[in-house]
């Protein structure tokens, strides 16, 4: 099912665009942009729902203060002011985990079709429609700038190991996305100093780590991801981080 749902279909697309534009890099930004139109529907009640949770931080920090070390009356008094509001704090769950299952398809094609030691033709032969096949003999073109595309994204200074450009800026993109999504930090660091035993000082502390981790290990699961996956992943954060700014300022 894995297989005939998501991973040959994916592949199959990924390989039109290669067949319009002769080129691998922009076959995957054009798959990139088409799969974040598809997700789309998905993506935007998440969004806005983690904009109105940031708009109802203040709100949040008031039923903190008064419910003190009761969680379980703190919790319900939550979830009532996420009801009144409207706002679902699972939206967000259903387009990560899709998000999570391309992210594991391309890296299983990369992998698996796309090695750079094997016959790249007579492994994608196996996976694509009748119509999108390759002729015997045909290379096919995975470079796109300074990039080899089935290789990752990192360069050697001395006897360093450093990350490449495109692995630098996922990361930065990542960063700038955590930092838009996440709610206001301030104030619930300051109201979780003053919470009697500072119970709310690990969630406040995961919740500010994550922002800084997510980049962190997009830097280095990528120094062994090939830079094709990499490219896609850049693509997706900046249209990601672009959504955001949209939202932000068409709330403005």
């Amino acid at each position: 099912m894995w297989h005939t749902l998501l991973y040959q279909p994916l592949l199959n697309a990924l390989f039109l665009f290669y067949r319009l534009f002769n080129n691998f890099g922009l076959s995957i930004i054009a798959m990139t942009f088409l799969l974040r139109l598809a997700l789309m529907p998905l993506t935007l009640p998440s969004l806005k729902a983690s904009r109105k949770i940031k708009e109802l931080t203040s709100e949040i920090n008031k039923l903190k203060k008064k419910h003190g070390k009761n969680k379980q009356a703190f919790s319900k008094a939550q979830l009532e002011l996420y009801k009144k509001h409207g706002v679902n704090p699972a939206a967000g769950c259903l387009p990560q985990i899709i998000q999570l299952l391309v992210l594991i398809a391309f890296f299983q094609a990369f992998n698996q079709v796309l090695q750079a030691n094997g016959d790249i033709v007579a492994n994608l032969n196996e996976v694509l429609y009748s119509f999108l096949r390759f002729s015997p003999g045909v290379m096919i073109n995975t470079r796109f700038l300074y990039l080899e595309l089935t290789q990752p994204d990192t360069f050697v200074l001395g006897s360093i190991k450093l990350p490449g450009l495109f692995l630098v800026g996922s990361a930065l993109a990542q960063f700038f996305s955590s930092k838009l999504m996440s709610p206001a930090l301030s104030g619930a660091e300051k109201l979780a100093k003053k919470t009697p035993g500072e119970s709310d000082d690990m969630a406040v502390t995961m919740q500010k780590q994550m922002t800084y981790m997510l980049p962190f290990m997009t830097i280095l699961v990528g120094f062994n991801f090939p830079s094709g996956l990499v490219l896609y992943w850049l693509v997706f954060s900046l249209t990601n981080l672009a959504q955001h700014l949209w939202l932000n300022k068409k709330k403005k």
